[in-house]
């Protein structure tokens, strides 16, 4: 299985790259168009900011490249941030497979604090990358902005509000939190990407 990591200006890649090789697979991690559109599956990942990742995804026509893979996407973190329609961050027009806003946390209180940054539970879960888990598993996320809550939302997490830790659309899966960072759970989660119908 040809399984491919996009490869832009965002961090944190590595972890994922070790992930999918735990699975048995040695991954392509590659902004060639030809690459990512042969492949079997694509990851989406990266920690950054949203205008400058943009910006390289549009400079090397990526943004559209992976608007129409019909494979299996998963974006990870900003991946899934990028997926959506626009982002709060930089002001950003995305890549819009889902149609909803990324939007900054604003506390309410002092105690609570952004980035977000740890542990929470996720729940509602209706995805088959989930196959195999339970209600309210925890994962770890780091992160600032949040996706809105919409009909593509396939997991709930709540940290000052309900948000999508995660959504899906036909062949698009994608996760606020990191799996490659998330032990046992994320490891299933990955497992289950890879293994899709």
């Amino acid at each position: 299985m040809k399984v491919s990591i996009v490869k832009y200006n965002a961090g944190n890649i590595f972890s994922v790259i070790n992930s999918i090789k735990r699975l048995g697979i040695e991954p392509l991690w590659t902004d060639d168009p030809m690459e990512i559109a042969s492949s079997d599956r694509v990851i989406f990942p990266g920690q950054g900011h949203a205008r400058t990742a943009m910006e390289y995804l549009r400079e090397h026509n990526l943004d559209k490249v992976i608007a129409d893979l019909k494979q299996p996407v998963l974006g990870i973190c900003i991946g899934q941030q990028l997926l959506c329609q626009h982002s709060e961050e930089g002001d950003t027009d995305c890549i819009g497979i889902f149609p909803i806003n990324v939007r900054r946390f604003q506390p309410t209180c002092h105690e609570q604090k952004v980035p977000a940054m740890g542990w929470n539970a996720i729940h509602d879960l209706k995805s088959p990358l989930f196959k195999g888990l339970n209600e309210n598993d925890y994962v770890y996320f780091v992160h600032s902005y949040y996706c809105e809550m919409c009909d593509f939302t396939a997991a709930t997490a709540d940290y000052i509000l309900p948000y999508s830790a995660s959504l899906q659309k036909d062949n698009f899966f994608a996760m606020q939190f990191h799996p490659e960072k998330s032990g046992k759970v994320g490891h299933k989660i990955l497992e289950n990407f890879i293994n899709l119908g």
